[in-house]
């Protein structure tokens, strides 16, 4: 465990540490994969919550009860596989603009928050596209799981076989 000195701990408002001073370096790993895993469940919360309505406004507008004028998950479902697929492709491109206007201004908070909304808007039409060929995010979780520990290279050789 770190010992730190009277009044030396900040926390920002996400409760992160952002300012010590270390009196001793013994550390407790335990308490920080704890952190870290509850930390994580929370995000696996909020991705299950997303993915959540995304399915239910799919369901809602399959059975006639989200008009696509009103919905824009209803109006994605509605246009079919094609332009869901359109749509990842173009925010796909926004993301990699992001990333490089963020590189080129030296990763400045501004472009920053750019590029992680436009993750945040790539990841949200990746959800609508999961809902629409019967996926769910935890699918995704679980090939990823089942990398884990596996180079790319040889991951990637595997599937040419």
């Amino acid at each position: 465990m770190a010992l730190f000195g009277k009044n030396s701990l900040e926390f920002d408002s996400d409760k992160c540490l952002t300012n010590y001073k270390v009196l001793s370096t013994k550390l407790n790993t335990t308490k920080i994969n704890m952190t870290e895993q509850t930390k994580s469940s929370n995000n696996m919360d909020a991705i299950k919550r997303l993915a959540d309505v995304v399915d239910a406004r799919r369901a809602d507008f399959l059975a006639g009860r989200a008009d696509p004028s009103v919905s824009y998950i209803a109006k994605l479902f509605s246009k079919g596989d094609d332009a869901i697929l359109k749509k990842i492709g173009e925010e796909a491109a926004e993301t990699v603009m992001a990333a490089k206007d963020s590189r080129f201004a030296g990763l400045t908070p501004e472009m920053q928050a750019k590029l992680v909304g436009e993750i945040a808007d790539l990841w949200f039409h990746c959800f609508v596209a999961l809902s629409q060929f019967n996926l769910r995010p935890e699918d995704v979780i679980t090939e990823l799981e089942r990398r884990e520990g596996i180079s790319g290279i040889a991951e990637k050789a595997a599937r040419k076989s």
